[in-house]
């Protein structure tokens, strides 16, 4: 009996850790908010949308600059690949013409957007 307790639990924790509302061959992207999210979530804005689903997006990622006035330590926002300002901005963003919210670390950040984005971008993509 404990031989097959101790056999199933891993699969017991697997399971209660996955993704609850993934299909067959999807695989989990955390950094990703997918329109499905977005629609079940319920925001009326992309920063209400984020808080629900992904709150770490909104965090402080520490200063940026040992002047704390030049100092950024929130992600920029970025809308159709154009920066849109700072992340106060996501309030002014409806949730309804959003299609896809995405995370960027700072290195892919820097990669895509250049390199003054010192704590990272919120890319949000909407419909055209």
């Amino acid at each position: 009996m404990i031989a097959r307790l101790v056999l199933a639990l891993p699969f017991v924790i697997v399971a209660g850790c996955s993704h609850p509302k993934l299909g067959p061959g999807e695989v989990y992207n955390s950094q990703v908010i997918t329109e499905d999210e977005i629609i079940a979530s319920r925001g009326s804005t992309a920063f209400e949308v984020i808080h629900k689903l992904r709150s770490n997006f909104l965090t402080n990622r520490g200063e940026t600059s040992f002047n704390r006035s030049q100092s950024t330590p929130y992600p920029t926002v970025y809308l159709d690949d154009q920066e849109f300002g700072p992340i106060s901005s996501l309030s002014s963003i409806p949730a309804a013409q959003i299609t896809m919210i995405r995370l960027y670390r700072v290195s892919e950040a820097n990669a895509k957007y250049g390199s003054h984005n010192l704590s990272g971008v919120i890319a949000i993509t909407t419909r055209h």
